[in-house]
Formats: C-alpha cells, structure tokens, sequence
C-alpha cells in the first residue's frame, strides 16, 4: 500500500510502459525549464523537453532517465510522463554518448529545419554524455 506522502508515476513510451511506481518527488524537464512535483500538487498538464527525469521513489531509492520530449499530466497525485523515448541513466554510456555528439556535431545546418534539428540532436546528446559521466 502506498504511503500518505506519496505520489504514483507512470513513465510510458509508444513502445511500453517504462515504469509504474510510487515515489515522493518527481523532477522532469519542462520545455522551459524543470518542474518538481511532490505530494498534492495542483493538476498540470505540461510540454516536456529533452534531458533528466529523476524520480525518488518510495522503496527503491533515486531512478534518473534520459527522456526525449513529450507531454507530462499531474492529476490527483498521479504523474504520467508521456514521451518517445526514456532510457535508464544505467543504460547510457559514454561511448554512446560521446558517439550521439559527434554525430550531431556532424549534422547540416543550412535550412532552419536543419537547424533546429542539429540543436536538438545536440542537446539529447549533451544530456546522455553528462548522465554517462555519473
């Protein structure tokens, strides 16, 4: 049974369900900046951007994921995290990060698509490289 001073949170990915569990703080990347959410917050629906999820769980200790976008809802102290992608900080390495910065490094920028695609291929990688570096 969950404790009175937690909050449920689903992490779900087109693909699967990423993690369902308890925990006692959330902090995602909202597309303008980060969002903590803790017990009996006001409903929110939100826009994320790329970078860290970090969950602190009621039993298992801190999780931290890379996720990609999406969309986060707060409601009744249920969290879902809506988004393409979210790895476990485990998962990631350095070499595939430092591989993922080159790479975007490399992409062309000569149309504002281009553009705004290399930036974003960069921060995903950015963020993977200081995930694997813990």
């Amino acid at each position: 049974m969950a404790s009175a001073a937690t909050i449920h949170v689903s992490v779900i990915t087109p693909e699967r369900k990423v993690l369902d569990t308890e925990a006692t703080s959330v902090v995602f990347p909202q597309h303008d900046g980060l969002v903590g959410i803790l017990k009996d917050r006001a409903p929110l629906v939100c826009e994320l951007g790329i970078g860290v999820l970090r969950i602190e769980t009621a039993g298992a200790g801190p999780k931290e994921f890379f996720i990609d976008g999406g969309f986060a809802q707060v409601c009744s102290n249920n969290v879902s995290i809506l988004t393409q992608k979210a790895v476990p900080a485990e998962d990631i390495t350095r070499a595939a990060a430092d591989k993922a910065f080159t790479e975007a490094s490399a992409l062309p920028m000569k149309t504002d698509e281009q553009f705004a695609e290399h930036q974003a291929a960069v921060e995903r990688a950015r963020v993977q490289q200081k995930l694997a570096s813990k």
